[in-house]
This record gives C-alpha cells, structure tokens and sequence, in this order.
C-alpha cells in the first residue's frame, strides 16, 4: 500500500521540502517531472500547485497533501484538517490577504470599495469579506502580477503578503487584512478512516511538527557544580525538567536542557555568572 503525498509547487516547495529534511524525509525533485522521489517506499509524491492541493486531496488523487488554510476557504474544499504547520517562504510565520491601493488613492476602508473593481486570486475570499462588510464591489480574477493592475486596470486588489515588500515596490499601501492563513496538513476523508494511512498520516503530522519546534528551539549543555546546582536549576527555562548526570567529579555534574532560541543570548551570560562551565549551545532537528 502507498500513501500519496501532495507538495505544493511554487512559493512553499522550498520550504516543504526542507522542513520534511528535517523531519527524517529526503525529497528530491526532478525539474522535468511533477513526480519527486522520497526515501521512504510507502510514500508517492506529487507536485501540485497549493490553489489546487484542496481539490485533489477532496477527489482521492491524493490522500495527504500540503496547502494553505486559505485555498481549503476559496475552493470550499471538504477534506480533514491533520494539523497546523506555521511556515511559510520567508519564514515561521502565517501569511496574510491584504486588500491594497494605490498610495495616493481615496479608498481608506472597505466602505470605499462600493462600485469600484478588485483583481485578486482569491475570488471567493475577497466576496466573503466584501459581503461581511455589507460592500457591493466588482471582484475579477488575476491570473498573476496582481500588483500591477491598480490603478488603471483595478482600483484595488486582494494579494497574499508576508513581508509586505512587493506591495510597497508597486507603490501600493495597506488598508485592511481579509485573512491570515497558515499552512496546513490535508487529508482526504476516505483516506483518513482507512487505518493504516491515518497512522501513517498522524506519524508524518507528529515529525513535521516536531521539525518545526526544532527550528526555534536548541539545545545547551554545561557543567555545574553541585553547590551552584540549585540556582542554576531556577534560572534554566525548559520544556519539562533538565536532564542531570553525573561526572567523573563527583562535586560536578552536567546539565542538558532544550530552550527557546530566543532566550540564550540573555540566558547564556547568566549562567557563566552562576558559575556554570564549558558551555555548549547545540540545533536541533525535532522536539517531540
């Protein structure tokens, strides 16, 4: 039996296939074939553009695929949602529809959208936001370079951003947030009540989820002295308790604990002052 894996094509493959990297799964991608390779013989991949992973993943093409939350809204897709994985291109963050306009333009709300013509991608999910707001509007389809149809060929536009970059590069601003979405793990539902592709499905859940803590977590490890144990022990943050051994030393003993990234730049000069030694700061590839 296979499990077919859906990797979404384009802005999020890069990142799709690093983060399976790091969570125990080589994938290597043929630029001539939408079919990549991965080492694990249960598994079938397929590139699929993340606008279309919905559909397919509904269909039975495939039974687990990668998207974001925003395409399952605007194809109106009924598939099971496996679980929330926070990345994106540029990062570990969601990413958002914005509604934009040109710089000089008199739109400052969705109230001003009344009469006027938005180009977007996401059709389905600019209507819902324009009737949430009770706003009569014409909504078109761009099939790409949205950015550059304001003002002649639209007075705004409903595009996806995570930095918001390439609007300001256009001269374009900000008025409001439609949507944030992350991307998502998908499963077909016939998929999902078949018991050995859930628990393949919930075991690639778990590792991707794991790969992604990993990103902003590391590891320190250090020697303490068992006199300064104690105040060591209360200025160490950690996900459950550190793990303590013993050294040839009896009055010494190492300490392992896995913290966020964040905090050692703070947490490291302090444990040099409380006498901690041989410090060593370590990545990781998943926290389970």
């Amino acid at each position: 039996m296979k499990l077919k894996l859906g990797i979404p094509k384009g802005s999020l493959q890069d990142a799709t296939v690093a983060l399976f990297k790091n969570a125990g799964f080589t994938i290597r991608i043929d630029e001539r074939s939408y079919f990549p390779t991965i080492d694990d013989e249960e598994i079938e991949c397929m590139l699929i553009r993340a606008q279309e992973m919905a559909r397919y993943v509904e269909k039975g093409e495939l039974d687990v695929g990668l998207t974001g939350r925003d395409w399952v809204l605007e194809t109106n897709a009924d598939i099971t949602e496996v679980t929330n994985l926070v990345y994106a291109k540029a990062g570990l963050k969601s990413v958002r529809w914005v509604l934009a306009v040109p710089v000089e333009s008199k739109i400052k709300s969705a109230k001003d959208l009344k009469g006027k013509t938005i180009a977007t991608e996401a059709v389905n999910l600019t209507k819902a936001y324009l009737k949430k707001n009770k706003v009569n509007a014409n909504v078109e389809f761009s099939w790409g370079a949205t950015e550059v149809k304001p003002p002649k060929l639209a007075d705004a536009i409903v595009e996806i951003t995570e930095t918001g970059s390439s609007l300001r590069a256009n001269n374009l601003r900000i008025v409001d947030t439609v949507l944030e979405s992350t991307t998502i793990l998908i499963a077909n539902k016939q998929a999902w009540k078949d018991k050995w592709k859930k628990e393949k499905i919930e075991n690639i859940a778990m590792l991707l989820k794991g790969a992604l803590n990993a990103r902003i977590m590391v590891g320190l490890m250090m020697n303490v002295e068992k006199r300064n144990l104690d105040k060591i022990l209360k200025t160490i943050p950690a996900l459950k308790y550190p793990s303590i051994s013993p050294l040839a030393d009896g009055r010494w003993v190492d300490v392992m604990v896995v913290i966020d990234e964040r905090e050692v730049r703070k947490l490291i000069p302090k444990l040099k002052t409380l006498g901690a030694k041989g410090i060593v700061e370590f990545p990781l590839n998943k926290v389970i």
